[in-house]
């Protein structure tokens, strides 16, 4: 049964928005004997007439303890500082005492990330794997327009596997990310919000900065509100992936159209790069480019993958002519289909909405025989070339 933490007199008005059969607290030391008592409770309401430093006290302690079970901590006011050491602290969200919708939509937010860490939890633990890292797989085309949002959606569906692996799409086109648009999700939280957790951030906290999108699929989303790109700094990044490999079998990162610390962050922690071209010039000389700059920083070849997208428009440049100027073969072909932008607007990922379309077999086909197949060598190789890049 769901804990509140506050005297009996005031607790009626603050039962009402909790839902389940509500156990009321007089105190965080009675609070702290029910949990005790009750292993499977995932959710504490503390009242705004406990003191806020020992309710953060409380958060903390529980975040080691017990990292599934979230806090939600109700405030009569509710300043920037509070915010920030709150989070800090583990709790999950805070809430104004005289908003009640509110503290009922914290409290089934909450649930969710709850159920989504125990869900993890047990996926790793049958599967043997908790001590285990997962992939991570950048997606990259120097140039706009090729179509890496539509690609690394849908390599996130393929790979999650019907949600029977789970997996992590991330957008870290800060500026302009459209990941949240193209399966119309409502970016609720996004990767600013992991800002007051940086330099401490664990599972729990990480898990409340994502949105579930389908059942083995959640998703980092980008900033929505001009100014909070900036915000976000490359180690921050770094922090997060190394969180979400322990999370997720699988993490997809979509990326801005340009080599920034973001980026080579995400490709410093990637076991694979997935490299996007269209058959156009301009995006070939781009390529070319990419691969260069990835040879001088001594990325190895094997790791990556370069993928046509539209490689049957009918431009005058055949795949051969491709694979000569950049040196390079291409591993995958994804044919051009009005298909695809309906699917982009009807906020559906095409491998979703129509399986057996050529499109999406071509995704599915490079998914098997180069991400989902060879991932431990992969790995290793990753490791090899991690402990090269920081010696």
């Amino acid at each position: 049964m769901p804990i509140l933490c506050e005297p009996r007199a005031s607790a009626d008005h603050f039962i009402r928005s909790i839902d389940g059969n509500v156990v009321a607290a007089d105190s965080l030391v009675v609070a702290a004997a029910l949990l005790d008592r009750d292993p499977a409770e995932t959710l504490v309401v503390i009242g705004p007439d406990a003191q806020s430093s020992e309710a953060l006290a409380f958060a903390s302690a529980l975040r080691v303890t017990r990292p599934a079970a979230g806090v939600i901590l109700v405030r009569d006011q509710v300043d920037v500082s509070l915010l920030t050491r709150a989070l800090q602290a583990g709790v999950r969200e805070v809430v104004a005492a005289n908003d009640r919708d509110a503290l009922a939509a914290a409290c089934r937010r909450s649930r969710d990330v709850s159920r989504r860490m125990m869900a993890a939890t047990s996926v790793d633990d049958s599967n043997a794997i908790a001590s285990h890292n997962g992939e991570i797989v950048t997606v990259f085309a120097a140039k706009g327009g090729c179509g890496k949002t539509t690609l690394a959606t849908n390599l996130g569906v393929v790979l999650s596997r019907g949600g029977t692996q789970r997996v992590c799409v991330v957008d870290l086109d800060l500026s302009f990310g459209d990941v949240a648009i193209s399966v119309q999700l409502d970016p609720a939280r996004t990767i600013v919000d992991a800002l007051p957790m940086a330099g401490h951030l664990d599972t729990t906290g990480t898990a409340s900065l994502l949105t579930r999108y389908r059942p083995g699929i959640e998703m980092l989303l980008a900033p929505v509100t001009p100014g909070d790109a900036e915000k976000v700094p490359p180690k921050l990044v770094g922090e997060l992936l190394n969180v979400l490999r322990r999370m997720f079998r699988y993490v997809v990162v979509d990326t801005p159209a340009q080599f920034s610390e973001h980026v080579l962050t995400a490709m410093d922690a990637s076991a694979h790069h997935v490299l996007l071209s269209t058959p156009d010039v301009p995006a070939v000389k781009n390529l070319r480019v990419t691969l260069d700059m990835l040879d001088m920083l001594s990325y190895p070849k094997e790791i990556r993958s370069v993928v046509l997208n539209r490689s049957d428009s009918k431009v005058g440049l055949t795949a051969e002519q491709l694979e000569r100027a950049v040196r390079s073969p291409i591993v995958a072909h994804v044919p051009s289909s009005r298909a695809v932008p309906i699917s982009i607007n009807q906020g559906t990922p095409i491998t979703i909405g129509n399986p057996g379309h050529p499109v999406s077999q071509a995704i599915t086909k490079f998914a098997k025989e180069h991400l989902l197949d060879g991932a431990q060598q992969v790995s290793q190789r990753q490791r090899i070339l991690r402990g090269r890049r920081s010696a």
